[in-house]
């Protein structure tokens, strides 16, 4: 099922944030060293569900969380996250990356794990006050950019197999660079995982829960000690492609001088992606032909074998649209893609967001917000 942002409520009242500043403010890494995930800002949020309510947001300074060893998380797994983009423009500004979809998302996976979803205002609202805290935490070089993390947990302590009553809703901020480095745009080579399943129908395949990411480590791990940047996951059948550990995967092939680009259908098990919407609303944009269907390993092959595969590239929050050089199995010769580095559709697509989010372009697709 793809994700619906009409469902967007009207906005709701902000209730006031409580705001206590740290003392002592970190030092800030430079550009070039940034990697992903690995430095956080001076400032979190946190927002508590108790009494059937959501309680005052806070921001204070980045610390450790206070979490009772019964609490539901710890036990049962009820956690969840999203990955959202802030980006400082060429023009100084600094603008969040579809606050709406990360919102929408993080509701839909709170529903399927019995979790409280929050109000549209209170999720956006908060995030910007705490970015607008930490604003100088914001990159200005090229492909940097401030990642946010909204986590909802259970927090209530309990020893039973049921949703927790109580929850904590925090968002933590990092500065990073591109999640792959340089090969991001020059090509990563990816692992195709023919034994172990990330998810299966009826699963919890389509959200952001934090089972699903401890689902997949044991093969990411494996597959990075070969050598390899992540792993592309196959339906339970073994069969047919779904995605990329960290991104949403693409297919394009040429027959006949006719351009189409293939992606497999949600259903289910797959994650929404918020960049697979911009590529699959820039592709319809410019008339280029795509199929959301389920894909065969199978034709993957048969296809490259007769020349007409041109491209493999995914689509992420973190990855952006990254370049994939070569595909990997354990029963196959390797599958090796005609051209190095970003094909002619990745690099269009890729120019086409960047400039957007980088103020390069004017926002005629309505994907950003400023802070």
């Amino acid at each position: 099922m793809e994700t619906n942002l009409e469902m967007i409520p009207p906005p709701l009242a902000t209730a006031k944030i409580q705001i206590t500043r740290a003392q002592h403010l970190k030092a800030k890494p430079a550009n070039q060293i940034l990697g992903f995930g690995k430095y956080f800002t001076d400032h979190m949020l946190t927002i508590r569900y108790q009494h059937g309510h959501w309680q005052c947001p806070e921001i204070a300074p980045y610390q450790a969380l206070p979490l009772d060893p019964a609490a539901a998380v710890l036990h049962y797994g009820q956690a969840l996250f999203e990955g959202m983009k802030a980006f400082r423009q060429e023009n100084g500004k600094i603008v969040l990356f579809r606050p709406q979809y990360n919102w929408l998302r993080m509701n839909q996976g709170a529903e399927r794990l019995c979790m409280p979803s929050l109000p549209f205002n209170l999720f956006k609202e908060s995030i910007k006050a705490l970015i607008e805290i930490d604003k100088a935490w914001v990159p200005d070089a090229p492909h940097c950019s401030l990642y946010i993390r909204p986590t909802l947990i259970g927090t209530e302590p309990f020893l039973g197999v049921r949703p927790s009553e109580e929850y904590l809703f925090f968002v933590i901020l990092s500065p990073v660079g591109a999640y792959y480095g340089q090969a991001q745009q020059q090509g990563v080579k990816i692992w195709i995982e023919e034994e172990f399943v990330r998810a299966a129908p009826g699963g919890l395949g389509a959200t952001k829960a934090a089972a699903n990411y401890a689902n997949s480590l044991y093969a990411a791990h494996s597959a990075k000690q070969r050598g390899f940047a992540q792993v592309l996951w196959l339906d339970v059948n073994h069969q047919n492609v779904e995605e990329v550990g960290t991104m949403n995967a693409f297919f394009v092939f040429e027959k006949n001088g006719k351009i189409t680009v293939v992606t497999p259908p949600l259903a289910g098990t797959i994650l929404a992606g918020g960049l697979r919407e911009c590529v699959l609303e820039l592709l319809h944009k410019w008339n280029i032909s795509v199929e959301i269907r389920p894909l065969a390993l199978s034709e993957v092959r048969s296809e490259s074998q007769e020349g007409h595969l041109k491209e493999v590239f995914g689509s992420g929050t973190a990855a952006v649209i990254t370049a994939v050089e070569e595909l990997h199995t354990a029963t196959d010769s390797p599958l090796v893609l005609p051209q190095k580095g970003m094909g002619p559709i990745a690099q269009k697509l890729f120019n086409e967001i960047t400039d957007v989010q980088y103020g390069r372009s004017p926002d005629l697709n309505h994907w950003l917000e400023e802070i």
